[in-house]
C-alpha cells in the first residue's frame, strides 16, 4: 500500500506574486505519485503585522491566491496568525490522517520526485524506525553549520553573503527548471543520517508517529517555529533518525525579490531582508521568541506573547 502524505502551506496575502511557483512544482510532484496526498492551504488576509497599500489591492491579492491554490483543502483566516501557528495546527490536524507530513512553504520549490522517494523511504523504515524526520539537500545557508544539509553540488562552492548571481548562493532565486536539472541527474539516492537533528522548516518531512510522540511546535513559540520544533525533537526523541537526501535538491527562495508585494511603506526599500526588519515589531518579536525557544524546558520562564511585543513597542514610543 502506498504511503499517505499530507503537505501544508500558509500563504500570506503579500505572497501573491510567488505562490504560483510553489504550486507548479507541487503539481509536478503530485503528477508523479499514484498514492494519496492531502494538500492543505491556509490563506491569510490579516494586516496586524503588514498593511497593504489599499483594501482594493488586498482583495486582489487574496483573489489571485485563491485562483492559484484552487485544489486540496483551503481555508481563509483573518486574524493574527503566524507560520508557527499554522504548522503547529497542520501537524496536529493531519498526523492522524496521513503517514507522513510535509511542511510546504510559499517560497519553496518541491522536487518532482518528492512523494516517490519519500514513499520508498517510508516503506523501508516504517517498521524499524517509525519515528523519524527527513530532509532534502539545500543550497548554501548563513554559515558552515548548515554544511551537513547542503546538496552535494553546493558543498564545495564558496560562501559569499551578498552573492545574488551564483546558483548556490542563499540570495540566488532559482527556477523550477534549474532545480530539475540537478534532480534529473539522480540515479541512486544518497541518504545519510544527520545527528544531532538540524533543519529549517521548509520542506521538512515528519512521520506521523513522531507527532504522536509529542514533537510539535510549542505554543510559546508564537513567531519562530523551526528552532522550537528542533528543540522538541532533541528533548523528546534525541536518537530519532533524520534521513537526509544529499543528492535531491529542494529550493528555498527565501530571498525572492517578489516575496513581499504591495506592503505599505516598503516600496522604497530594496533588499528583501531590510523590508521586514524596517518594521517596529519584527526585531522585538524575533528577540522574544529566541528567549522563549531557549527556555522551553525552563520551569522558571514565563513565555513572552504578542501582548508583550505591543507593550514593548508602546513603551519605546
Amino acid at each position: 500500500m502506498k504511503t499517505k502524505f499530507a503537505i501544508g502551506c500558509l500563504v500570506q496575502w503579500y505572497e501573491c506574486n510567488i505562490i504560483e511557483e510553489y504550486v507548479n512544482s507541487l503539481k509536478d510532484a503530485l503528477d508523479q505519485y499514484e498514492g494519496q496526498v492531502t494538500v492543505d492551504f491556509t490563506i491569510l488576509g490579516n494586516q496586524d503585522l503588514e498593511k497593504c497599500i489599499s483594501e482594493d489591492q488586498l482583495n486582489k491579492c487574496i483573489e489571485q491566491i485563491k485562483l492559484i491554490c484552487n485544489f486540496g483543502n483551503i481555508r481563509y483566516i483573518d486574524k493574527l496568525y503566524t507560520i508557527a501557528d499554522y504548522r503547529r495546527g497542520f501537524l496536529e490536524e493531519y498526523h492522524s490522517q496521513a503517514d507522513v507530513l510535509i511542511q510546504g512553504e510559499s517560497d519553496a520549490l518541491m522536487p518532482k520526485q518528492t512523494f516517490i522517494v519519500l514513499d520508498m523511504l517510508h516503506e523501508q523504515v516504517k517498521d524499524l524506525t517509525p519515528k523519524y524526520i527527513a530532509t532534502f539537500g539545500i543550497n548554501k545557508m548563513w554559515d558552515s553549520s548548515w554544511e551537513p544539509l547542503e546538496h552535494i553540488e553546493f558543498t564545495d562552492k564558496p560562501f559569499i553573503n551578498d552573492d545574488e548571481e551564483n546558483w548556490w548562493s542563499i540570495r540566488y532565486t532559482m527556477t523550477k527548471e534549474e532545480m530539475n536539472k540537478f534532480n534529473d541527474k539522480v540515479e541512486n539516492l544518497n541518504i545519510i543520517n544527520i545527528k544531532p537533528h538540524k533543519f529549517n522548516g521548509c520542506g521538512l518531512i515528519i512521520s506521523s508517529e513522531t507527532v504522536k510522540a509529542g514533537v510539535n511546535i510549542p505554543k510559546g513559540a508564537f513567531f519562530i517555529d523551526d528552532t522550537a520544533l528542533q528543540n522538541m525533537a532533541h528533548q523528546l526523541l534525541p536518537n530519532m533518525p533524520q534521513y537526509h537526501f544529499k543528492n535531491v535538491l529542494i529550493v528555498h527562495n527565501r530571498k525572492h525579490p517578489n516575496k513581499r508585494s504591495f506592503i505599505l511603506n516598503e516600496d522604497t526599500i530594496g533588499y528583501i531582508d531590510d523590508k521586514r526588519k524596517s518594521t517596529d515589531w519584527y526585531t522585538i518579536a524575533n528577540e522574544f521568541c529566541k528567549i522563549n525557544d531557549s527556555n522551553i524546558f525552563n520551569p522558571n520562564h514565563k513565555f513572552y506573547t504578542w501582548d508583550d511585543v505591543w507593550e514593548s513597542i508602546n513603551k519605546s514610543n
